[in-house]
């Protein structure tokens, strides 16, 4: 059983029960309905750290909102490698609602996922994959399943003889964001974030904080006609 298979077993990941109240898929409800943006800002006040992915990573086949914990692969280069075997299993090998991360430092002119990975991915169930390298198949992907892919590039050329996957369900980093499997991801089309797990449920409800401050000043600044009472009156921007 993989790691993912045992945090969704119970509705919570073991190593960090006894810190959060939620379970996992209330965590996942709560983040369905709360801005990217309040979402980042929140982990960089209670993680301490940045959680929002670089701006290339965006959706390549449609904007929906991708909510679940990451499943995460590592790549690296491999002169006569052959297929990208970690990620192959744990597609097989993960349970439905999942997120499949895949790094491999950036690398945007290879593909890291295509037409037959997210054929598994949709059968499975995966919520979607975010990736920091490319994806090809697109016309494909968008016409046959629709699945939602934030990838750092569009790309035909293949992994294969170039890059061979090092590990499964490891951390893993994309650009500066450290993430690890079990980990919460948000995405839609204003960008990707990892919420750590161990802070997910303290990083919700500041963004629900946020979004609530935000609407009523965005009501302020409209009735007041004035940018610069809301700022004063919320100190936010």
């Amino acid at each position: 059983m993989s790691r993912l298979a045992a945090v969704d077993d119970d509705g919570g990941d073991p190593s960090v029960q006894g810190e959060t109240r939620m379970n996992l898929q209330e965590l996942i409800a709560g983040f369905r309905a709360v801005a990217i943006a309040s979402i980042a800002d929140s982990v960089d006040k209670v993680a301490g750290r940045r959680g929002y992915l670089d701006h290339e990573i965006r959706p390549r086949i449609n904007d929906r909102r991708v909510v679940g914990p990451a499943v995460t692969v590592l790549e690296g280069p491999q002169p006569n490698a052959g297929p990208p075997q970690h990620a192959l299993d744990l597609i097989d090998a993960t349970e439905p609602g999942s997120v499949m991360v895949i790094a491999i430092d950036g690398e945007a002119n290879v593909a890291i996922w295509g037409g037959l990975m997210t054929a598994g991915a949709f059968a499975r169930g995966f919520a979607g994959a975010i990736l920091d390298g490319g994806v090809r198949d697109v016309s494909e992907i968008k016409r046959d399943y629709d699945f939602p892919v934030f990838a750092r590039s569009i790309s035909p050329g293949s992994t294969v003889g170039r890059f061979k996957t090092l590990g499964g369900n490891i951390p893993v980093k994309i650009g500066a964001v450290e993430i690890h499997p079990g980990d919460i991801m948000v995405a839609d089309g204003d960008g990707a974030v990892c919420v750590p797990r161990a802070h997910a449920e303290a990083v919700l409800m500041m963004a629900r904080e946020i979004d609530a401050r935000e609407a009523e000043q965005a009501k302020l600044i409209v009735q007041a006609k004035s940018l610069k009472e809301g700022l004063a009156k919320y100190g936010r921007i």
